[in-house]
């Protein structure tokens, strides 16, 4: 039957069911329980962004005819998902009647299909062998298919009676990424297959005791050798510190996704150019080897790229990344033009080949975009396929070059940094951070067009933290686009990102299922979800974490399905739990012993105030003083008042701390809280444990609020430098909370 929306009109029948054939939920339950119906407006724009026509009620009706026999047009579906030991049956769809085999070819070794002599960067037209640096896959193992017993009606689609054969996929297949084989008179076609751990296992060294560690926003993390932020140096002497003086496991970061090669530099981690690649502000110029060996007037060049930035370092103020990518940026020009040993440049020329046609698309991107020196985007280069994009990469090949090079420098020294943690004791190194997507005008935007919607983009309907609503701008993954190409963009963004880590944290992992797209111009709170296949999104991830042997997090927060959390679980990614939102029906905190194993527990998060000044309300007075607010700021801060009491209470009762603690009581007392809870990870946040008041994110703001650009300071904003860590009181008090034995 039509729904109502809010405004009181019908939606269409036909609408609706065009929107459910095409993964569009057409209601959803906010934050607070009450079923939302989605308006036709909204409905149609997004049909629209997905290439469905729906503008007239004639179009409704004659997409809704096609949709119903879209699976009946082609022979295989387009990319196959099965789990390693379970049966799965393919539909495959011929002339009725005819006679039809089926087989699949199973992955191999991969080779570099380019030469060396070849240029790495040099990229030849589409299609020529020796063109893009990726790999070629050797011609696997033949396993035959056995059709199974299974009679389906056929069916006349587009004037062509079609029959359906079903083929069963054994359960003897390994892990990997396969071909899947069809023919039939003479007509043959494939489809990938992707076989994928029924469950991600944790490695047993972290499975058998609750492992612990800091949570940081790198760049807000600075030492006396930074160049005026955070870097991979510093995340290197980080991770030793916390591990040699502090017994952590894990140091987990933000995301260290790429920047814009010009300016100005994005500032929030979680809006990058790309989430493949990572952005070479987190560089350390004097790390890289060449720098060594360069002449006295280059070395000169460096220094004094370098003094005026490395001096903002104890600056309290907001973090200038576009000053800092200015000086760095000079400095590692100079660098690049240094020689580099014959073992270096096959290192180097190795490591193009090995990331393939999408370290040289990304490259040549950043190349372009600075050629272009603001100017806008020329249509004739909107393709990286083209001959204009083809011809002008071959003319920037050296800026290509220096491209290339900056993400294998920074890859070294983020290997440097995974491994200082693991030779110090952790158990787990570096833990990564995945972001929900990138910018609409980035080089992920670019170079994977042609599987991204366009005309809408991604963010969550009002909650009780965003009352408005959140736009994040970011064009989502077309489902159907995506699963056509094989999932290979998502698959070779995975595979860069799980290097050099020993967890990933996956941002708003419910996107793989679900994502709320919000229509060009519309209000946040005017979206629609629009439904992903989780089983191949969360099956490929399972896959390359696997194979990595990284550990997966999923942040699981928000207006989701109760059945996503069990799903997740059944698939070994672990969850998290906030300990300020973890409450019962009545506003009671949830015992720790309630909490699930499967998480990362912590107190907080980053798009909060560090938990002494959330506590205290902060968060109340900043969205007031920005008008974030719907609901009056007395009731709130009454509700804030509430919360914090209820947290006192329940400290108490276990004997965690007295019924009026101190700020830094009650802070320890939380985590001990934590500590109790079966979770297998707990994250401290290393901004609580310096007395840091000052959120780095306020959701919901732009320039009203210096969101990402909060450097590291104590509860007096007194700058805490990296040296200085193990000086702070606070944080060795908190530190030997963390590594308290259990009562016996």
């Amino acid at each position: 039957m039509p729904g109502a929306t809010g405004d009181g009109s019908a939606v269409p029948a036909e609408l609706t069911e065009l929107a459910t054939a095409h993964g569009v939920q057409c209601e959803y339950t906010d934050h607070d329980g009450v079923e939302q119906q989605v308006s036709s407006s909204t409905l149609v724009a997004v049909l629209e962004a997905l290439g469905v026509q729906a503008s007239t009620p004639g179009a409704v009706t004659a997409s809704l005819e096609r949709a119903r026999d879209d699976e009946w047009r082609t022979m295989l579906p387009p990319t196959v998902v099965a789990r390693e030991g379970t049966e799965v049956q393919v539909a495959v769809h011929v002339a009725d009647g005819a006679d039809v085999t089926a087989w699949v070819e199973l992955e191999q070794t991969e080779t570099p299909a380019v030469p060396a002599s070849a240029t790495p960067w040099r990229v030849a037209a589409p299609g020529a062998t020796t063109a893009t640096g990726s790999f070629a896959t050797v011609r696997g193992t033949r396993v035959p298919l056995r059709q199974a017993d299974v009679y389906t009606e056929p069916r006349t689609v587009d004037s062509r009676k079609v029959g359906r054969a079903t083929f069963t996929l054994p359960d003897t297949l390994p892990l990997g990424w396969h071909t899947l084989h069809a023919e039939s008179g003479g007509q043959t076609a494939k489809a990938t297959l992707v076989v994928t751990p029924a469950r991600l296992e944790l490695r047993k060294k972290i499975a058998r005791k609750q492992a612990w560690g800091f949570m940081v926003q790198l760049y807000s993390v600075r030492s006396r050798d930074s160049w005026g932020m955070g870097d991979l140096a510093d995340l290197g002497d980080l991770a030793w510190q916390t591990a040699h003086n502090g017994g952590a496991d894990f140091v987990a970061v933000n995301p260290l996704h790429a920047t814009e090669p010009v300016l100005p530099v994005t500032p929030s981690p979680y809006l990058p150019t790309s989430r493949r690649f990572m952005s070479p502000l987190y560089i350390r110029v004097e790390d890289i080897r060449e720098t060594a060996y360069l002449s006295a007037a280059d070395r000169s060049l460096v220094e004094w790229a370098a003094e005026p930035v490395r001096e903002l370092s104890e600056d309290s103020g907001p973090i200038d990344r576009d000053a800092i990518w200015e000086a760095k940026k000079a400095a590692l020009e100079v660098v690049y033009t240094a020689p580099r040993s014959a073992a270096r440049q096959t290192a180097f020329d190795e490591f193009v080949l090995a990331q393939g046609r999408g370290l040289v698309d990304f490259a040549t991107w950043c190349a372009i975009k600075e050629h272009l020196d603001g100017r806008d985007w020329p249509v004739e280069l909107a393709d990286p396929g083209s001959s204009g994009v083809q011809t002008l990469r071959n003319a920037l090949s050296d800026r290509v070059q220096f491209y290339c090079w900056l993400q294998w420098v920074a890859d070294e020294q983020l290997r440097a940094a995974h491994r200082a943690g693991l030779d110090a004791g952790m158990r787990m190194g570096v833990f990564k951070d995945l972001a929900v997507g990138s910018s609409p005008d980035g080089a992920d935007a670019w170079a994977d067009a042609a599987v991204l919607a366009r005309g809408v983009s991604v963010g969550a309907p009002p909650d009780m933290y965003n009352q408005q609503g959140q736009n994040w701008s970011q064009p989502p993954w077309h489902p159907r686009a995506l699963a056509k190409v094989g999932y290979a963009p998502y698959r070779e963004m995975l595979r860069t990102v799980l290097r050099h880590c020993g967890g990933l944290r996956v941002d708003h992992i419910l996107g793989l299922f679900r994502l709320w797209w919000i229509p060009g111009g519309a209000r946040a709170s005017a979206g629609a979800y629009v439904t992903y296949d989780h089983e191949a999104l969360i099956g490929i991830l399972c896959l390359e974490a696997h194979r990595a042997g990284v550990a997966v997090v999923g942040e699981d927060l928000g207006t989701f399905e109760p059945w996503i959390r069990d799903y997740l679980a059944e698939r070994g990614i672990l969850g998290t739990s906030v300990l300020l939102f973890e409450r019962d029906a009545d506003g009671v905190p949830v015992e720790p012993e309630a909490y699930r194993a499967q998480a990362l527990a912590t107190v907080t998060t980053h798009d909060l105030p560090p938990t002494a000044g959330y506590l205290a309300g902060e968060h109340v007075d900043l969205r007031e003083r920005l008008g974030l607010l719907t609901e009056d700021a007395t009731v709130l801060r009454g509700r804030a008042r509430q919360e914090r009491e209820s947290l006192v209470e329940a400290l108490s009762r276990r004997g965690l701390t007295t019924f009026d603690p101190s700020e830094r009581e009650l802070v320890e007392g939380l985590h001990r809280y934590l500590k109790d809870t079966p979770a297998a990870l707990v994250g401290v946040s290393l901004a609580d444990a310096v007395g840091e008041r000052r959120a780095q994110n306020q959701p919901g703001t732009d320039s009203e609020y210096p969101n990402w650009r909060v450097p590291l300071a104590d509860s007096a904003g007194t700058v805490v430098l990296l040296e200085d860590l193990f000086s702070n009181a606070r944080l060795r008090s908190l530190v030997t909370v963390m590594n308290e034995e259990p009562p016996a």
